[in-house]
């Protein structure tokens, strides 16, 4: 139902689009310039719709979120991998920050970060075509999420840990560290507390422009790319594309929320398969990486790293198999 209105919504969109797409055809521009400018012009009603949307269940269920974070502490990775799956960016700073002060088991600290989803569900729902790669991306991802981190917290010992600290008030505390953080790191300076109802479109407008940069700017290369150097060649090899999870994997750590934007426009132009963009999209945990390098000591932060990395590296070459 969603994708026929998001369908509905694309037909109406590319008609109302249809004049300045006449107007940047007749510029003086390189095909595939025009092409990355209208493309991503395309896609600014349906992001500025999601935003908003994402931002009103943020306003209203922000505790309830933040309920399933204190849940989570108690080392129910379940619960800190579907809280992650939420298209947002603080599950996992608030993941680092608990982590970092033995809050949370290092199985439900990765279990947040392979859940988590950043800018890739906003950006497929703003390609009705790709939408049906949501459930398909959001499923594994869980899935993997959850088997990955009660297997380390097996491994480790960690359901018996009497390093975890259960009180209430360092959660609270935790908490507002963490948000404080989304504020001062995040890519839009904004905080869902406090805000009032008219913030609630003006950040979405912020949000959107942002995104939409970002788009733009990745759209132009992969554009190139495709224009100037034999890319598909090397893609349409499948013997590549177990190569291509390895490094998806490594560019899928750095903690920027650009990083699932590249993935997910490089899975939807077809540039990487389906098993690669998984394996960037597992390592990608967002903030959380950062908040993590600066608050947990550095052979703990490795040890979490190359778990990440190998969690996210196998399942992708799996699924690339299986597919």
């Amino acid at each position: 139902m969603l994708i026929t209105l998001l369908e509905k919504i694309n037909n109406l969109n590319e008609m109302i689009f249809a004049p300045l797409d006449g107007i940047i055809e007749k510029l003086p521009l390189e095909e595939w310039i025009a092409d990355a400018i209208m493309d991503s012009i395309h896609l600014l009603p349906f992001l500025f719709f999601i935003f908003v949307l994402i931002e009103i269940l943020e306003f209203y269920f922000s505790d309830k979120m933040d309920s399933c974070i204190k849940k989570a502490r108690k080392r129910s990775v379940a619960v800190g991998a579907l809280a992650s799956i939420f298209p947002q960016c603080g599950f996992s700073v608030i993941a680092s920050s608990l982590y970092s002060r033995k809050m949370i088991t290092r199985g439900c600290l990765i279990a947040v970060y392979l859940g988590t989803s950043d800018e890739t569900i906003p950006i497929l729902l703003a390609h009705p075509e790709k939408a049906h790669l949501i459930v398909p991306i959001v499923g594994l991802k869980l899935l993997i999420a959850i088997f990955g981190g009660y297997l380390i917290d097996i491994i480790a010992g960690h359901f018996n840990n009497p390093d975890i600290i259960n009180h209430e008030d360092s959660v609270e505390e935790v908490l507002e560290e963490a948000h404080e953080h989304v504020h001062d790191e995040g890519c839009c300076n904004h905080k869902p507390e406090g805000m009032n109802k008219i913030e609630l479109f003006l950040h979405p407008i912020q949000h959107t422009i942002n995104i939409l940069s970002f788009i733009l700017i990745i759209t132009l290369v992969l554009n190139y790319l495709l224009e100037h150097f034999p890319i598909t060649e090397f893609l349409s090899n499948s013997s590549h594309h177990f190569a291509q999870c390895i490094v998806a994997s490594v560019i899928g750590l750095i903690p920027n929320c650009a990083i699932s934007i590249a993935i997910t426009m490089m899975l939807i132009k077809g540039t990487i398969s389906f098993g690669a963009a998984m394996s960037g999209l597992l390592s990608n945990g967002g903030l959380g990486l950062l908040v993590l390098l600066k608050n947990n000591n550095i052979k703990d932060t490795t040890k979490v790293v190359i778990i990440l990395l190998l969690i996210s590296i196998i399942s992708g070459c799996l699924i690339e198999f299986l597919t």
